[in-house]
């Protein structure tokens, strides 16, 4: 059977809209990309808007200012438990902007404090850059945990797709600096290994979704002359690392069509094998990011539903 054979069919309309778009290969294209994503975005319907309060903050970085808006249920009282929230975008591409309806969603269905960080994209700014904001967004947030009205003995840190291979980068470096104590890692199909050598990553050449073509060529624009090499730094292919031990309880979630699928897996077994307490789940029929493209299909649904429990169950220790 093909990949459109095995996709569930509530997530067709996911695959059509991903047919005939070509994705970009050189740098100008993916700027051009960029801004047409940006400009598609959805606006927040009233009623979520009403739920929510968004405020924008400034984080100092290394040699930047690094932006992070926080999404509050409005009217809670008291310290909440946080989420620090990692876009997707493979690395280059995806923004604070675009994530605003999935993270105002998230704020009101967890009842959490939702701190989102926008962090600077290769090819214009290589390794460490995306992680270094990241980084000092995490700091800031815990700096101002009083600021941000967040119980800083109960956050978390969580991303989708690149975001979450950038989380679990940040939590390596969290450890080995003995920096914030996180509670919990939520990894959504998180983009961990550099090298292209699992089986899915030789499956899901050629699809429509996010591919091996695509993978490739965003690592190397990410990794710049150390792509291909022995040099590459776990904390910007977490799936390197050598030593998961000491790291906050994770979840990690993906599809049976995810390139990313088989170093899910792998990193999830290491975790275990660390003593990391860790939670894999896989979906069927289901592709790189399908829970945004067709959010109402039963398994999104089911799929953030599980991730809700998860950080919920997770913030209440």
């Amino acid at each position: 059977m093909t990949f459109f054979d095995r996709v569930n069919p509530q997530l067709q309309a996911g695959v059509d809209f991903l047919v005939g778009r070509t994705p970009p290969t050189t740098p100008e294209e993916l700027v051009a990309m960029r801004a047409g994503n940006t400009a598609r975005r959805p606006g927040l319907p009233a009623g979520l808007a009403d739920a929510v309060t968004i405020t924008d903050h400034v984080a100092p970085g290394h040699g930047t200012d690094v932006p992070l808006h926080s999404y509050r249920p409005a009217h809670a009282q008291g310290p909440l438990p946080g989420l620090f929230w990692i876009h997707g975008g493979g690395m280059v591409a995806g923004s604070v902007a675009e994530d605003e309806l999935y993270c105002a969603n998230l704020a009101k269905s967890t009842g959490l404090v939702v701190v989102s960080v926008e962090y600077r994209l290769a090819p214009e700014h290589p390794f460490p850059a995306a992680l270094d904001d990241a980084y000092q967004g995490l700091l800031w947030t815990v700096a101002h945990a009083g600021l941000l009205g967040v119980d800083p003995d109960r956050l978390a840190i969580g991303g989708a797709s690149a975001g979450g291979g950038i989380a679990a980068g940040t939590v390596l470096r969290a450890r080995d600096e003995k920096g914030p104590v996180l509670q919990f890692q939520y990894l959504a199909y998180p983009m961990l290994d550099d090298r292209d050598h699992t089986p899915s990553n030789y499956e899901f050449s050629g699809i429509p979704s996010w591919n091996r073509e695509r993978n490739t060529l965003a690592w190397a624009w990410l990794l710049g002359p150390e792509h291909g090499t022995d040099r590459v730094s776990e904390y910007a292919a977490p799936a390197r690392a050598t030593d998961l031990s000491g790291l906050p309880p994770a979840l990690i979630q993906v599809g049976e069509l995810d390139l990313f699928r088989d170093e899910n897996f792998d990193y999830a077994a290491r975790l275990l094998r660390a003593g990391v307490s860790t939670e894999f789940q896989v979906y069927a029929g289901v592709y790189h990011g399908a829970d945004g493209l067709v959010p109402d299909a039963d398994v999104s649904v089911r799929f953030l539903r599980d991730r809700d429990e998860a950080l919920l169950r997770a913030m209440a220790r």
